[in-house]
């Protein structure tokens, strides 16, 4: 393991031994957070139970049917914007401030046309997500060496040949990043959608635990969540400094 990965394990295990000395000591009273060790204690008696596969399911469901709808969307269109410079001209400054929109406020005409369960949950997250694929597939395109395209037509490619051998691995690491901001949108995106959409799922749950003080399950799955995200979050990381590493040679 590099230096740098130690000292971010070690920053996390000493932030969560410092929540935990707070916990147990009383600094932090029991009614506002239980130690983290409560955390994963009720967490697994949770998995164990089965109570909360239904709600898991719907969840991670939820995030991979929008960041699958993003990913293919997002790219689509930033590709149909780079080959037009009339529209990305017209487009751009509008995706520039798109996240100034506050999206959440659209649930109500989701629903409308929606109805209530999944697909207005995966609307938002959709809608709150796929700006960010669309701008890191243009800059990828955008950052595509043009001795890569000389290369391609003196060995008389086809635009085809060219598009999948030569540009697309070319731009992978920038596309990617727009995946691994893909995923983490569409995570905010359906569970914070749950909290007000959704009579299921791990927002649901969460807000239920809260409204009913359900201490132990509210941050048992709150920990199930932030669990997730990073292990996710690690497995793209991965992945893209392998990019990365592959691009620099």
């Amino acid at each position: 393991m590099k230096p740098d990965a130690w000292i971010r394990l070690l920053v996390v295990a000493a932030f969560i031994g410092a929540i935990e000395l707070l916990c147990r000591t009383g600094v932090i009273p029991y009614a506002v957070m239980i130690p983290p060790s409560e955390m994963v204690v009720e967490l697994v008696a949770i998995l164990r139970s089965g109570e909360m596969t239904v709600d898991i399911a719907a969840t991670f469901g939820n995030v991979v049917v929008a960041t699958l709808i993003v990913v293919v969307l997002g790219f689509v269109a930033g590709l149909a914007i780079h080959a037009a410079p009339w529209l990305r001209l017209s487009v751009e400054p509008l995706l520039a401030s798109y996240y100034s929109v506050p999206t959440f406020m659209f649930y109500p005409v989701f629903i409308v046309l929606f109805g209530i369960g999944s697909a207005p949950i995966i609307a938002i997250a959709v809608l709150l997500a796929i700006v960010a694929m669309i701008t890191a597939t243009l800059n990828g395109l955008d950052r595509i060496p043009n001795v890569l395209r000389k290369t391609a037509r003196i060995h008389r490619m086809s635009r085809v040949s060219t598009a999948l051998l030569v540009e697309l691995p070319a731009a992978a690491p920038y596309l990617f990043t727009g995946v691994k901001l893909a995923v983490a949108y569409c995570f905010i995106g359906v569970i914070a959608s749950e909290f007000i959409l959704s009579g299921s799922g791990l927002g649901y749950e969460i807000a239920y635990a809260y409204n009913n003080f359900e201490n132990r399950k509210m941050y048992a799955l709150m920990l199930l969540v932030l669990a997730s995200v990073t292990l996710v979050n690690m497995v793209l990381n991965t992945i893209d400094n392998r990019l990365q590493a592959r691009q620099r040679r």
